[in-house]
């Protein structure tokens, strides 16, 4: 172990040697098995920030269960197909500027290399094998036997089998489907070929169809039960509007919408232009309620949103109701309106349990909203939608859906409205504009003859529902998240015309969509290891059905594909040992497609014993607080980092910076303090390992032991739950400070002990410099050590309560010397009296029995006649008490309350130590009878705050 820290020496040297000794290879054996998987990444671009964290806290589980004594298997595949691959291919062909600054200069790849990197093959050889270097390169334990590509001819074999089974279960379904669609180009585009918005996704609105004599004024919503509550509509009269034939029907809307409705699958025709203005003061026809409504202009409506003419429902959208509110005293007599509109009657429909009536009032008057203007009006729209559709309930004013869940009323309100034909359909894109690489303004068009996958079946629904029941979601609180995403899941399409991939069996011209083929792959990592053993053409059905599903026999599946029938056998038992997925651990931009797909098609395919036991789910990594986009920039690559700070500095930083959905922020300042607090690690244990062992354990010594197994029991908890930031708060940060106590109280008997403990915590998150660590200590691998056990016989609270009067009264001395700015000849310290004892003792007993308040404070303390004699005194000092064990740690309080505890006999064991601190000369006396207390201090003296006078 050399004495400078040089961590790409380091880290190059353990992945040698991890590599050679193949300790990350796991095969079946008696040990309990952990099968954890990450989404494998997509071969378009280098590995960036958002990848490292995901990765990272996926490799963190996976060594820490292997320190537990599991058998883990962590494998890893990558994903090409789809249209992405082959749009950039194009790109490259036609030196596209933006495409080459993009993967030069933020992707890192050299102008010559991308020259050599013109078609998807190439393309997809070049990324596979950065990505795995850059995977290796940061300490990954990852199986790479089982390494594949979603392109390999085998793999296509398993998509075949598994796209015939669900073709033949009735789970794909032909129809009509809505996709992003470049008018100029007239194709369908992929993130590839969006210049802006690459991150808009569609959305299904609901368009409720007001009546105005013989036409329609469509409105767009994604609350169709709203529609219960709507006082008046809103228009622009600046906005442009038309009339048009739709189908059967003449509809009213903005030219915005009119143009997007020609992609629909619904017969359009412009009739004429439509004066907005004229619309303004009509009553239109609540087609559901009947009521007359009036129209009402407002500036705010846009025509690019829906159908450019928006319903307002004052009880329940915090906007519509300030809409209302503002227009108090207006003058619309122009629009031919004389009523004051602001005493429009709000109607009710929703009760939810934050808010009286009218949830959107109360929510403004909350956040003091003072106008549409006011940017608190978003919020206060998000809080009244939120807490409605969570636990929202309809009320009688909806009629029969009484009593229904928000959550639960789209669909089925919905499909009622438009079986009565007041309602249609309206797809809109999450965020607008969306921009086509040549320029153009996307819009979303209905493809016809569609291939989809059957997500709306009620029953597999239902089987995904059970599925959820019984898994483990991380963190607990997304489980609604899920529940719901189910809930709303429509049929998606899983093909497409074009792109790299595998062909629908049963309809050659359509490629299996790139989701589609990513569902069940976590099966395929278990028989990937014997592939080159397997040709592509013996990966029969008969195979298939028996290595996944255990229907047929081995003999039968090796007479049909010719392959060994031991071979088929020993696939078999791996499948059987190693499934299911007990972990799959993914970022949450994964919840609302794949992972949701990955259960559809588990639950589909297999038994209910092979379903997924867990999903882990981590947020997002800005880069110094700027969204990362691989195709705009600014991006971090895993590369990078890993170049310049190394391995376990970059996996360090990024597991500390956020827990589970919060979104991390890498911060080059933050990560280059990270890199000292690393280096000073590593400084700690060389000194460690170069110092002589040194005699019996002292007080300190004790009180550093049990702070350890402290941090032993909060790593361990935190890992359970996959909280790595706290997992890195305990095992680096806050050791690292009672370390520095340690060092500091001279403290050195059980450096080696501590060592050892603190380098196989950490193994799991900085693997390299903790193997470099343990070479010097034990010589074995530290990847493949038992992670560590707190021990309950080392925790010594004496030690811990001695420890924590010397820091406290140390802390208070310095402060006093640094106010008073006089260097002290002398201190006296005075411990607290007896009789302060006995009432925090009796205080923290009521706050275990949640009784404690001043009044039954003072009934026990006045019961009790040995407290009578200060009986002037103690109310003062109870009411004292009552505020500081608010803020009190649990375990200082049991410890107060359990342990006999001598704080004069604490302090003067410290008295050296703290003399030395300050300077001077320290005196100690107890508050029970001082025997030198010019000024009184002593009366000021606490339970573990000692009193001090300063000369």
């Amino acid at each position: 172990m050399k004495e400078r820290y040089n961590p790409h020496e380091i880290e190059e040297k353990w992945q040698r040697k991890w590599q050679e000794a193949r300790i990350f290879q796991p095969e079946p054996d008696e040990r309990e098995k952990f099968f954890i998987t990450i989404p494998y990444p997509y071969l378009n671009g280098n590995l960036h920030a958002g990848h490292t964290r995901t990765f990272t806290i996926g490799d963190v589980v996976a060594r820490y269960k292997r320190m537990l004594g599991c058998n883990v298997l962590f494998p890893m595949g990558f994903h090409a197909t789809g249209t992405p691959i082959v749009g950039l291919a194009e790109q490259i062909q036609k030196k596209d500027p933006e495409t080459i600054r993009v993967y030069n200069q933020l992707h890192g790849i050299p102008l010559d290399v991308l020259e050599t990197i013109q078609t998807p093959l190439q393309i997809v050889e070049y990324f596979s094998i950065e990505a795995e270097a850059a995977m290796k390169s940061i300490g990954f334990s990852i199986d790479w036997r089982r390494r594949f590509t979603t392109t390999d001819p085998h793999y296509q074999k398993f998509i075949t089998w598994q796209f015939n089974l669900l073709h033949a279960k009735d789970k794909v379904v032909k129809g009509a489907h809505p996709v992003r669609w470049c008018p100029n180009d007239q194709n369908p585009v992929e993130d590839h070929d969006i210049l802006r918005g690459e991150d808009a996704t569609i959305i299904e609105y609901t368009l409720i169809k007001f009546k105005l004599n013989d036409d329609i004024l469509p409105c767009a919503t994604l609350r169709p039960e709203t529609v219960f509550g709507v006082t008046n509509l809103w228009v622009n009269p600046k906005n442009h509007h038309v009339r048009i034939k739709v189908n059967d029907e003449t509809w009213v809307v903005s030219k915005e919408a009119y143009e997007k409705l020609k992609f629909t699958d619904k017969k359009v025709e412009f009739l004429e232009d439509a004066n907005a203005g004229e619309l303004i003061g009509k009553k239109v026809k609540n087609p559901v309620t009947g009521s007359s409504i009036l129209i009402l202009p407002a500036s705010f409506v846009s025509p690019a949103n829906g159908s450019g003419i928006v319903m307002s429902v004052p009880a329940h959208a915090p906007y519509d109701y300030l809409a209302l509110r503002d227009l108090k005293g207006a003058d619309l007599t122009e629009y031919g309106i004389t009523e004051d509109v602001s005493t429009i009657q709000l109607i009710s429909l929703i009760k939810v349990p934050e808010y009286g009536k009218y949830p959107a009032v109360d929510a403004v008057n909350e956040l003091k909203v003072k106008d549409q203007n006011d940017p608190k009006a978003e919020e206060a729209t998000k809080l009244v939608y939120r807490r409605e559709f969570h636990g929202g309930m309809l009320t009688e004013t909806t009629g029969k859906y009484a009593g229904m869940a928000v959550s639960k009323i789209k669909d089925v309100l919905t499909q009622d409205l438009i079986s009565e034909g007041v309602a249609d359909v309206f797809y809109e894109f999450s965020e607008q504009p969306v921009i086509c690489r040549c320029g153009a303004t996307c819009v979303i068009k209905m493809v016809e003859n569609q291939w989809f996958l059957n997500y709306s079946d009620p029953a597999w629904k239902a089987l995904v529902y059970r599925c959820l029941e019984k898994m483990q979601i991380i963190p607990p609180e997304l489980r609604v998240d899920f529940e719901n995403k189910v809930d709303w899941l429509k049929d998606k399409a899983c093909a497409r015309r074009k792109g790299l991939g595998t062909r629908l069996p049963w309809d050659p011209e359509w490629m299996i969509e790139s989701l589609g083929d990513s569902t069940i792959y976590m099966s395929y990592y278990i028989l990937a290891k014997y592939l080159d053993k397997i040709k592509p053409e013996q990966l029969k059905e008969d195979f298939f059905n028996y290595y996944l599903l255990d229907e047929g026999t081995p003999e039968a599946a090796a007479s049909k594909t010719g392959m060994d029938v031991d071979l088929i056998k020993r696939i078999r038992q791996d499948f059987e040992y190693w499934y299911p997925v007990d972990l799959r651990s993914s970022g949450k931009d994964l919840i609302p497609n794949h992972l949701l797909f990955f259960l559809f098609h588990h639950v589909a395919i297999f038994p209910e014993k092979y379903w997924p036991c867990a999903i882990a789910i981590n947020g997002f990594v800005s880069l110094e607080g700027q969204k990362m986009s691989k195709s705009k920039g600014p991006l971090l690559t895993l590369k990078s980092a890993v170049n310049e700070y190394g391995a376990d500095i970059t996996r360090l930083y990024i597991l500390s910076t956020a827990e589970h959905v919060q979104d991390a922020d890498w911060r080059k300042a933050d990560v280059d303090a990270t890199r000292k607090q690393v280096e000073r690690f590593y400084k700690i244990a060389y000194d460690i390992i170069s110092a002589e062992d040194a005699g019996e354990l002292k007080l300190i010594d004790r009180w550093m032991l049990s702070k350890l197994q402290y941090r032993i029991q909060e790593t361990t908890d935190a890992l359970n739950k996959i909280q790595t930031r706290r997992a890195v708060q305990n095992a680096f940060y806050l050791l690292m400070n009672d370390i520095k106590w340690y060092e500091r109280r001279g403290g050195g008997a059980a450096r080696k002990q501590i060592l050892s403990a603190w380098i196989r915590l950490m193994a799991p998150f900085t693997p390299h410099i903790c193997e470099e660590i343990e070479e010097e200590m034990d010589g074995s691998f530290i990847s493949q050590a038992e992670f560590p056990k707190a021990d309950p016989a080392l925790i010594d609270r004496s030690a811990e309560l001695a420890e924590e009067i010397t820091s406290n009264t140390l802390r208070d001395m310095e402060e006093i010397i640094r106010l008073i700015r006089i260097k002290p000849k002398r201190i006296i310290l005075y411990t607290s009296a007896s009789w302060k004892k006995m009432v925090l003792r009796r205080a923290i007993r009521l706050k275990r029995e949640n009784n404690l308040d001043m009044k039954n404070l003072m009934n026990a303390l006045m019961s009790d006649p040995a407290m009578r004699g200060q009986a002037k005194e103690i109310p003062k000092f109870a009411q004292k008490v009552i505020t500081d064990i608010q803020g009190m740690e649990p375990e200082l309080m049991n410890s107060l309350l359990e342990v006999d505890f001598d704080e004069t006999s604490a302090l003067n064991e410290a008295r050296d130590f703290l003399s030395q601190a300050v300077g001077c000369s320290i005196e100690i006396y107890s508050a029970d009878a001082p025997e030198y207390d010019p000024q009184g201090k002593s009366r000021f003296a606490s339970p573990m705050r000692p009193a001090i006078y300063i000369e």
